[in-house]
């Protein structure tokens, strides 16, 4: 018999609450914007820099799921439908709020992330960089460097880094194929590898 993983159950756990809320048990999409509305708040304000516009954005893709429903088909991860709509959202807000100034520190942005294998050498500095045990002026000079990316990268970034998403599902998310994102993750990381260049010979005297 197979052996189900943990993730497998949250996998089929989340298809399975958007099922049920296809049929109309509305109490279940309480259950499911539970599941994953701090992870989605969090990831948002690190791509808008702005706390009250990520709630107000996770509320409209909330909103979007719900409205969604009845089309709804479990052929891909929910997370990756969901992050899809987020980025979609975030990268709209980006494009009409460009020019404004940003009102809310990174200060509580969390920059331990789960470490990963990369496509290429490029990363090499940056993965490490971003996986260690940080200090306060550590953290705010990764942040400032990963907020510094165009928008796409920094989506990019975001959801292999902190939401530990495969290229498939970063790919999905974004619209495009694999070999794009490892593309746009290759940039990303050779500028990130750059900027924190400095930072890594300090840290490492």
């Amino acid at each position: 018999m197979a052996k189900t993983t943990a993730l497998g159950v949250d996998v089929e756990l989340d298809a399975q609450l958007m099922m049920n809320i296809k049929e109309g048990q509305a109490e279940c999409f309480e259950q499911l914007t539970t599941r994953h509305r701090r992870r989605l708040i969090h990831w948002l304000f690190r791509m808008v820099q702005d706390r009250a516009i990520a709630e107000e954005l996770a509320q409209e893709v909330f909103l979007r799921v719900y409205m969604s429903r009845e089309s709804y088909q479990p052929t891909a991860r929910f997370t990756t439908w969901l992050y899809r709509i987020a980025n979609n959202r975030a990268l709209n807000w980006i494009r009409d709020h460009s020019g404004e100034s940003r009102r809310e520190s990174l200060d509580a942005i969390p920059t331990r992330g789960v470490r990963r294998q990369y496509a290429d050498a490029a990363g090499t500095v940056a993965e490490r960089l971003l996986t260690e045990e940080a200090e306060t002026e550590f953290q705010a000079t990764v942040r400032r460097a990963i907020m510094g990316l165009p928008a796409r990268q920094r989506a990019a970034v975001l959801m292999h880094k902190y939401e530990n998403m495969e290229y498939a599902q970063i790919a999905e998310a974004l619209g495009c194929n694999v070999s794009t994102v490892k593309s746009i993750l290759w940039r990303a990381y050779t500028t990130l590898r750059t900027r924190l260049a400095p930072l890594s010979a300090r840290r490492a005297h």
